[in-house]
């Protein structure tokens, strides 16, 4: 059977090994797995959160509210926008997909990082487009304006903090650079680790209201995967003045987030007291990672998210560790795959942090 010859040259995106597989894989009491590799909340989300969607389970057998009425409206008062100047998406990845199939097609170029979410070049790809890459593993604005300036790119997505480095973007840099950017270009700011980066250092985060009152071609993502502890829920959303919203709506399917999804997010952004809890911790435990590294010579990549990326000494090898360390129950990122002899760790509970030295210690 064929196959849209675009896929050819995708790769499938490999997630973090769920808990049930290693349990399969290597026999191991699931109570003693400790899931350090997909950037979860290790705290869950808020009581309230569940609290409320126990109280709506038996809506399930209806369908939601496509107009999602509830969540753009606690989105709109966060934020400070208009309804309309927002779309939900499962997860802020599908809003990605939404933008690429809007923006992008055969003929066009996108530009991203180096090394950067994956789902950027996997959905460019399915439309065809072409995927420029700047040289360096940091966003680098000069760089990306040289490229910009040569290949006149039909989309530039800046992740900011970056997944899967963790590191961030000055707000005014990224500001200076989108200013320098035509209006027919859509520049895509993903903000999903924004929250923390927020709480680190000001001066690297962004406030999409003031993106979207100043640049007509900028969308802003942000997501409840993260600071929120709703990453099985699936809510991400998008933010932009309303010609770009009303574009990514031709693409949306109906019904796209659950009765369930919609109460949570909605609620999670009522106990803003537990999310920055959840942060303050993050960085305090954070701050552990850092000694350690310090202690074995290791190098780290200052994170404004809550994951920190080691970079491992040549003599090293991040697949082998990764695999060590998956063998004895403790789940890391291995980023061999974006060319990086490095891991990258959740930051966990103290517990969970704990187990995590005392497994890696001897390895490197």
């Amino acid at each position: 059977m064929k196959f849209n010859k675009a896929l050819e040259s995708i790769k499938t995106y490999e997630a973090g090994k769920p808990i049930e597989l290693v349990v399969r894989e290597y026999g191991i009491d699931k109570n003693s797995i400790v899931k350090l590799a997909s950037n979860e909340n290790p705290f869950g989300c808020s009581p309230k959160v569940k609290e409320a969607v126990r109280g709506i389970i038996d809506n399930m057998a209806l369908y939601p509210d496509d107009s999602m009425v509830k969540l753009k409206s606690a989105l709109s008062n966060k934020y400070a926008i208009q309804n309309n100047e927002l779309i939900i998406g499962a997860g802020s990845d599908q809003v990605i997909e939404f933008a690429i199939h809007a923006k992008a097609h055969s003929e066009s170029k996108v530009l991203i990082n180096s090394v950067t979410f994956a789902m950027y070049e996997i959905y460019a790809k399915q439309v065809g487009a072409e995927i420029i890459r700047t040289a360096s593993r940091e966003h680098k604005m000069e760089e990306f304006y040289a490229l910009y300036q040569e290949h006149k790119p039909s989309i530039i997505f800046l992740c900011t903090p970056n997944n899967p480095t963790g590191d961030g973007l000055l707000a005014q840099e990224m500001i200076d650079f989108i200013a320098k950017v035509d209006s027919d270009t859509l520049v895509i700011v993903d903000g999903a680790y924004m929250e923390y980066a927020r709480f680190k250092n000001p001066d690297f985060a962004v406030a999409p209201k003031d993106l979207i009152e100043r640049f007509d071609n900028v969308l802003f993502l942000g997501t409840f995967s993260k600071a929120y502890g709703l990453g099985g829920m699936r809510v991400g959303y998008g933010i932009a003045q309303a010609p770009i919203i009303e574009a990514l709506y031709k693409v949306r399917p109906p019904f796209n987030i659950t009765t369930l999804s919609l109460e949570a997010a909605s609620v999670a952004l009522e106990d803003e007291a537990f999310v920055q809890e959840c942060i303050a911790d993050n960085f305090a435990q954070m701050a552990r990672y850092e000694e350690f590294a310090r202690h074995k010579g290791i190098d780290v990549i200052d994170s404004y998210t809550n994951f920190i990326t080691l970079s491992l000494p040549e003599e090293k090898n991040s697949s082998e560790i990764a695999q060590e360390l998956l063998k004895k129950g403790m789940i890391v990122r291995d980023l061999s795959s974006y060319g990086l002899n490095a891991i990258r760790v959740t930051i966990g509970t103290s517990v969970q942090n704990d187990r995590f030295f005392e497994l890696t210690d001897p390895l490197v």
